[in-house]
């Protein structure tokens, strides 16, 4: 992995520099703790840092991801310059790089992932030992970790009393902007700083066509009665700029809240599972359910490269991975039904097809990837009950009926190319359903 380090940090980074790290937050307005680092400061440098220890571990050089973060930056960087600032751009381990930096404070917004969690610990309390302020606020969520408890101060496991919970604090308070524009005075005036290609940190270009940033209020509006059909144009795609934050949570919860109230369920999702992996950091690598730990799964690698590859002779599981695949996103009715597939039919574990959507999706996020790995396998918190198990075939009749999406995705599937099916429907549910027992009782 190369590292990016322009040798000017010293000449621009004073005592009297306030640092804002941008991680999941790429924009300049609505953003929580860029408001509270320029209001309360008189030059604020913003910075950004390719962590070498997440880049590391990513297989493919021409990610899409690390191409959609470059872009974004490369506008952001736009954007400060036009306000006579700059971005600040490094690469390397976080941990060390800010032993080497002596700003008067730094700001940045909240990450609930265990790494960054022991990422931010670290660098606090190295700066801590200089003097140096670690601040971090509440952004890519409406409520934190623990606004949203049980009476008795524990946190909710079940979605439904959750969202019931959430949705009777919600306030106007919660969705407000910041009126970040309103201190933009207060940025580091600058002459533009370098900016690295992607080849400069070990990347290459991708061929994925990122979605819109724009909001399509007309397919929210639709949201309730379009989603489950792949075939048509009825999510709104926002998945990846939520998970990098090139668009503000609170603008799109506000939008929901008047709009659609089942969209408005899938950001609450959001919380949910950000909330259980903060509590229960365990899910990362175990089930949420101890008792799932003793499922005997087959994990047959040529039934795996089949699933990956989209070749496993069933049209809807197919399309599905083609898609992931080509694009890096999968309509949220497939990812159920491949995710079941996987688990239940080829008996194959979920943290495998986990692993795979997180070297692949372009929205790739770690608690909702996990939380909905765990619902389809049956071991998550709040998950689908061992016994359903999706028919790839009647998913596709009820919401594929004209076979738009596969034809578009599998145009040979009524061919003598396309394979068999890899296993027979059940025959497979009756063998997960035994499994299953075995490992429950």
């Amino acid at each position: 992995m190369k590292s990016f380090n322009p040798e000017i940090t010293d000449t621009v980074i004073s005592l009297s520099t306030t640092l804002f790290w941008f991680r999941r937050d790429l924009r300049l307005k609505d953003n929580a703790g860029l408001y509270h680092a320029l209001r309360e400061n008189e030059e604020v440098l913003p910075l950004f840092i390719f962590d070498t220890t997440i880049l590391g571990e990513l297989e493919d050089k021409d990610d899409a991801r690390v191409n959609f973060i470059h872009q974004s930056l490369s506008r952001l960087k736009d954007e400060l310059e036009t306000l006579g600032s700059s971005l600040l751009v490094l690469c390397g381990d976080p941990r060390e790089i800010f032993t080497g930096l002596n700003p008067r404070c730094v700001y940045t917004n909240r990450d609930y992932e265990p790494y960054a969690r022991q990422r931010d610990d670290t660098v606090q309390q190295s700066l801590a030992r200089r003097g140096i302020d670690f601040k971090t606020f509440k952004d890519q969520v409406i409520f934190d970790q623990d606004e949203v408890l049980k009476h008795n101060g524990r946190p909710y496991t079940v979605f439904t009393p959750y969202s019931r919970k959430w949705k009777s604090k919600q306030s106007g308070f919660y969705f407000k902007g910041y009126p970040t524009e309103n201190y933009f005075h207060g940025f580091k005036k600058i002459h533009p700083l370098p900016y690295p290609s992607l080849a400069d940190i070990g990347f290459a270009e991708s061929q994925i066509t990122f979605p819109q940033r724009s909001i399509p209020k007309a397919i929210i509006e639709r949201y309730d009665k379009q989603r489950n059909f792949p075939a048509l144009a009825g999510t709104s795609k926002l998945s990846v700029h939520l998970r990098f934050g090139t668009v503000s949570i609170r603008t799109l919860a506000k939008l929901a809240a008047k709009t659609s109230q089942v969209w408005l369920n899938e950001l609450i999702w959001r919380d949910f599972y950000q909330m259980i992996l903060w509590h229960f950091p365990h899910v990362v690598t175990r089930p949420f359910k101890p008792s799932y730990v003793r499922i005997a799964w087959r994990n047959d690698p040529e039934d795996f490269k089949a699933w990956c590859s989209g070749k496993t002779g069933f049209p809807i599981v197919d399309a599905g991975m083609r898609e992931l695949n080509t694009t890096g996103f999968m309509h949220n009715r497939v990812r159920m039904i491949v995710a079941s597939f996987l688990c239940k039919h080829l008996l194959i574990d979920w943290r495998w097809g986990e692993g795979y959507f997180a070297m692949k999706l372009l929205d790739y996020d770690l608690a909702a990837n996990n939380g909905g790995w765990q619902w389809a396998a049956g071991s998550g918190s709040d998950a689908a009950p061992y016994f359903r198990v999706f028919n790839p075939s009647l998913q596709a009749e009820k919401f594929d009926p004209k076979m738009e999406y596969i034809r578009k995705w599998v145009p040979e599937f009524e061919s003598a190319d396309y394979p068999p099916p890899i296993v027979e429907h059940n025959f497979a549910r009756n063998r997960a359903l035994t499994v299953y027992k075995q490992a429950l009782r």
